[in-house]
């Protein structure tokens, strides 16, 4: 049948699990989405937004300690050499 239709066999499967949850409010129109799933997939994407910001910043974090770390190394190298005097 899902050939016949030319649906992909997994939505078929999806639209199964989703009238079975949600019986008659599992379909709510025409590319909306169930009301008590929005504000769930909104807060969803927001942590995952979140979670990649906190990412990004615990490596830039890194990096600039790094960065901090070889200066203090460079500096420390330098001002501990001598001078050849003539």
């Amino acid at each position: 049948m899902a050939r016949a239709c030319e649906v992909n066999p997994n939505v078929l499967h999806r639209w199964r699990r989703e009238l079975q949850d949600y019986g008659t409010k599992a379909f709510a129109g025409n590319g909306q989405r169930r009301a008590d799933e929005s504000p769930v997939a909104e807060l969803e994407r927001k942590v995952g937004r979140q979670a990649l910001e906190i990412d990004f910043l615990r490596r830039c974090l890194q990096h600039v300690e790094e960065q901090r770390k070889l200066q203090a190394l460079d500096s420390r190298s330098s001002s501990t050499r001598t001078s050849k005097k003539k």
